[in-house]
């Protein structure tokens, strides 16, 4: 097992037991109590994985779970808790959960599920589109067919627009993704965007709206 998994849960006995089985395993994780420790980790970091617990001190996991798809639409996230009515999970996977895991669970089980995810994940580690060719687990990037060092945010740009190939992205959506921001004006996004058009990354301009790989 290799990946990043971020643990959101305030009960410690549950996120120090499953934190231990899933490094046992070879993973990389890191814990967090609160709604706003875990939203202000991913300014700065993106999980393979995030375990989320709905009931929280200070809010709802569901909130979690909601900022971070809309950070990182591609991680994953299995939800734990104590609801375990239908209405419950039917309402987290709704919401872009891509499992749900009544408490109390087995930590072999639930070790088990994250291997899978974590798994799925190395499998379309490598996105491509026209020219370029992005490897998201070494941050390997090759244009026109040369090796390009990117920057870290560089790199997370560079992956959004793979991500959504064809797409308009707004500069909101840009913002908040590689930034965890959105709104205001700055010349970052669009500083970062001339760089990759020098490395050779055809972006188009939208007028009005954002950009377009």
């Amino acid at each position: 097992m290799q990946g990043k998994v971020f643990i959101l849960e305030d009960d410690q006995s549950i996120s120090g037991l499953v934190k231990v089985a899933l490094e046992l395993n070879g993973a990389q994780c890191a814990v967090f109590g609160t709604l706003a420790e875990f939203t202000a980790a991913l300014i700065n970091d993106r999980p393979d994985v995030a375990l989320l617990d709905i009931m929280l001190p200070d809010g709802n996991g569901l909130d979690a779970l909601q900022h971070l798809k809309r950070v990182y639409p591609d991680a994953a996230c299995i939800l734990l808790s104590a609801l375990s009515k239908e209405e419950d999970k039917v309402r987290g996977l709704n919401l872009g959960a891509d499992d749900y895991i009544a408490k109390p669970f087995s930590v072999l089980e639930l070790t088990a599920r994250v291997n899978a995810r974590l798994r799925g994940r190395q499998q379309s580690a490598v996105l491509k589109a026209g020219n370029v060719t992005l490897n998201t687990d070494t941050m390997a990037c090759r244009i026109n067919g040369q090796d390009t060092a990117l920057n870290r945010k560089e790199f997370e740009l560079l992956r959004c627009f793979l991500e959504n190939a064809g797409k308009v992205l707004s500069r909101e959506k840009l913002l908040t993704a590689v930034w965890g921001y959105d709104g205001g004006e700055t010349r970052t996004l669009d500083n970062h965007v001339a760089r990759l058009r020098k490395a050779g990354v055809a972006i188009e301009t939208v007028f009005g709206v954002g950009y377009k790989l």
